[in-house]
């Protein structure tokens, strides 16, 4: 018996003891430990890396809550004030209540991984929770206040890793899809800028999401790719972009242009960021049937970070695709040639595709995504649990816009619906079906494969500008890396609604490949980036670099 007494008083000690640990805790993570701010150098919100933001909440430096108070304020100081660059259409009014559970949760448990408590930006096409109080519309009012079903594929595995969905981006309204409109202009978000050059093209129609990773409005976002739209506002904001394979990430819950083209990626400051994001959003998807024909294995991108990997490496150069390119792009490309070599690449120039002429001739693409546009959103719409607009397809969509053009189809630069109208027009005829099987002709047997099969080589090397076309048709991946800027005695273009050329704006570099080669384009991306670092050479205009820090909301 008195042994017994004793086990029975030791557990109750033990058990007290951890009980007091816990209250503690959760205490703590109520009001968590705030430092003294003299003591410690915190990352800079411009460039701060996930990394570097984990080290610090881990060292308990400062909180998911201090993040996301931080990150809320970059916003508000540029989005509509300032140089009103437009790039976030709606916050998160959730976004604190979860960033004060994931820090609970931190004290409690530990972090969950790599993403836990870091806030990101997704693009407003992507579906989010309603309840969470935020908008999933392609910047359209014809979708405002419309409930989706569920999460999207790629925000359920960002609120799984523990990630923070802390805004919705703007975007080219409809993913540029409705008509001839400038970039990064949508309805509901207006015309959104370059933060490299004042009204300057940010490109689309992931403009928003470029923008925000570029500034530091979070610490990365999500885009969305049909054709160049991670790739090319990735290059005009100074950016690494991940366009997938498509059928790497689910499309489950985004707004659609196209089942066989449309892939979302992460947009962010550094190969190891976007590393990262990709390696949690990637993965089977059963509402998405194109992700169950990926690799039984989805690979840790961020293995692929290695410095050494273009040693023995033979990356081709497909000149006919850009003969017609900006001059200072082409000899900043040029010029990187050289630094490929110095780091063990084999450079094959020329290597072009062997249709290349008739790739850029075709209008198969046109066919395609006019016709499937059509059949996807309007089964978009359809699983909607409410529209409050009364929209039930793309025929109302056209009647919609029409009579709200004062919001949508705002005189003088965005008044057009041409695509909408020509989509609308369309069947699944022999036509389209001749046209998809050309299209994987084009871009696949006798398009990329044809090229790396030709010349025995690992990935092709593009200018930005010039490398989404080929894969998008083929539904290939692309890694983008900044390269270079416009020098500052380019002229500077008038602003028709915003600006085509300036000084300081921003251009890539691209490594393009076979399907599901993601893990070797990560690693060649990573290696030409840490060799040149090309992306701090030039920073943002001065108005448009917020100046909150962390620093500044702790404690507050």
């Amino acid at each position: 018996m008195r042994a017994l007494s004793f086990k029975l008083c030791l557990f109750v000690v033990v058990r007290l003891g951890v009980a007091a640990w816990l209250c503690s805790a959760e205490s703590q993570a109520e009001a968590p430990f705030v430092p003294r701010t003299q003591a410690i150098k915190f990352p800079d919100l411009y460039e701060a890396s996930i990394a570097e933001l984990q080290e610090g909440l881990e060292k308990r430096q400062f909180t998911s809550v201090d993040l996301v108070k931080a990150y809320f304020a970059r916003i508000d100081e540029v989005n509509l004030q300032g140089p009103t660059l437009r790039a976030v259409i709606e916050m998160n009014p959730s976004a604190l209540e979860q960033a004060a559970a994931l820090d609970r949760e931190r004290l409690v448990k530990g972090p969950r991984g790599p993403l836990h408590g870091i806030p990101i930006i997704v693009k407003d096409n992507i579906a989010t929770l309603h309840s969470e109080g935020m908008n999933t519309t392609a910047g359209s009012f014809a979708l405002l206040g419309s409930v989706v079903p569920r999460d999207s594929g790629v925000a359920a595995k960002l609120r799984a890793a523990g990630a923070i969905i802390l805004a919705k981006a703007n975007l080219s309204e409809w993913a540029n899809f409705r008509g001839s409109v400038p970039s990064g202009f949508s309805g509901r978000g207006g015309q959104s800028s370059s933060p490299y050059v004042p009204l300057g093209d940010p490109s689309g129609s992931s403009s928003g999401s470029g923008i925000s990773a570029a500034i530091g409005l979070a610490a990365g976002t999500l885009g969305s790719e049909t054709d160049g739209s991670i790739i090319s506002p990735s290059n005009n904001n100074n950016l690494v972009g991940i366009k997938p394979t498509v059928g790497l990430t689910s499309r489950a819950g985004v707004i659609p242009i196209s089942e066989h083209q449309d892939s979302v990626g992460p947009m962010c400051r550094s190969v190891a960021d976007a590393a990262t994001i990709l390696t949690v959003i990637a993965g089977k998807d059963p509402l998405d049937n194109f992700t169950l024909a990926q690799p039984p294995v989805v690979p840790d991108f961020t293995k692929a970070l290695n410095r050494n990997a273009l040693r023995g490496a033979r990356l081709g150069v497909p000149r006919a695709l850009f003969s017609r390119s900006n001059n200072n792009i082409v000899a900043a490309f040029n010029a990187s040639l050289e630094t490929f070599r110095k780091l063990g690449a084999t450079i094959i120039d020329p290597a072009d595709l062997p249709d290349s002429a008739e790739l850029q001739a075709s209008n198969n693409e046109t066919v395609v995504l006019d016709t499937d546009f059509k059949v996807d959103v309007n089964r978009y719409i359809a699983g909607l649990v409410e529209v409050p607009t009364g929209v039930k397809n793309l025929a109302d969509l056209i009647t919609f816009n029409s009579e709200h053009a004062s919001e949508e189809l705002v005189p003088p630069f965005w008044t057009d619906q041409s695509i909408f109208i020509a989509s609308e027009n369309t069947t699944q005829d022999q036509a389209y079906f001749d046209a998809l099987a050309a299209d994987k002709d084009l871009g696949q047997t006798r398009g990329i494969d044809g090229a790396l099969k030709k010349f025995k080589l690992d990935a092709l090397l593009l200018p930005s500008i010039v490398s989404s076309g080929p894969a998008a048709i083929a539904g290939y991946p692309v890694v983008t890396v900044p390269l270079g800027f416009q020098p500052a005695n380019v002229t500077l273009s008038p602003a028709e609604p915003t600006r085509s050329m300036g000084p300081n704006m921003p251009f890539g570099i691209s490594f393009s490949g076979t399907a599901f080669s993601e893990f070797k384009l990560v690693s060649f991306a990573f290696a030409y980036e840490q060799a040149t670092h090309n992306r701090l050479k030039q920073l943002a205009f001065a108005a448009a670099i917020p100046k909150t820090q962390l620093q500044d909301v702790i404690g507050k």
